[in-house]
């Protein structure tokens, strides 16, 4: 996955962390979670606060469609 690939992401994330305050975690936290998914295939640095909100936006969704 590369930083991109948004909705991916949020559902890695799900599956990895379903118990985590989606609304309440900072960035910095987030991107650090990200980068610690085995899938990212893509720099670290090139997140930035435009994708990190992209990303919560789908793992919202995510939760939400599975809920």
């Amino acid at each position: 996955m590369r930083w991109t690939d948004i909705y991916d992401i949020a559902i890695s994330l799900e599956e990895k962390y379903p118990d985590i305050d989606i609304i309440n975690i900072s960035f910095p936290k987030l991107k650090e979670m990200v980068v610690s998914l085995n899938y990212l295939d893509d720099l670290p640095n090139r997140s930035n606060e435009k994708i990190l909100e992209a990303v919560q936006a789908a793992w919202l969704e995510e939760r939400d469609s599975n809920h």
